[in-house]
């Protein structure tokens, strides 16, 4: 496994992108997506030093944003998603979404398990990807 990002969870992408523009050294942002598979608006952005933060709003973080806990998950690229989960798996951790593609990552699967550190997305490997 590999650090990939975090998702933040926010009522509205628009105002909490300016914030971090505001605030970090951010290189690149795409542009904000809804994906159905995630029922979620979306929009990456990279900083200076390579490390990258998703914004996320919408219907799969409305709790997050109710009671004002912005950490959503953290999100692991991993060569075999399946190995991954049944890892996870195995040391306690429930799986919440199967893998389904990401749009937002040019269709590479992810899945979303809750274990003892919170919210863990995996990220299909793929090199040549943000």
């Amino acid at each position: 496994m590999r650090f990939h990002h975090i998702g933040i969870a926010c009522r509205d992408i628009p105002e909490t992108l300016g914030f971090v523009q505001k605030s970090f050294d951010v290189t690149h942002t795409t542009d904000i997506i809804f994906d159905q598979n995630q029922d979620a608006e979306l929009c990456l952005l990279t900083l200076v030093d390579g490390s990258h933060i998703e914004l996320v709003s919408g219907k799969a973080v409305e709790k997050f944003v109710a009671k004002r806990q912005s950490l959503y998950h953290t999100c692991w690229q991993v060569n075999d998603i399946e190995k991954a989960i049944e890892t996870l798996y195995e040391n306690g951790a429930i799986l919440i979404s199967p893998p389904t593609e990401a749009i937002l990552f040019n269709n590479r699967k992810v899945a979303f398990l809750f274990s003892d550190i919170g919210i863990i997305e995996l990220l299909e490997e793929n090199l040549s990807a943000v």
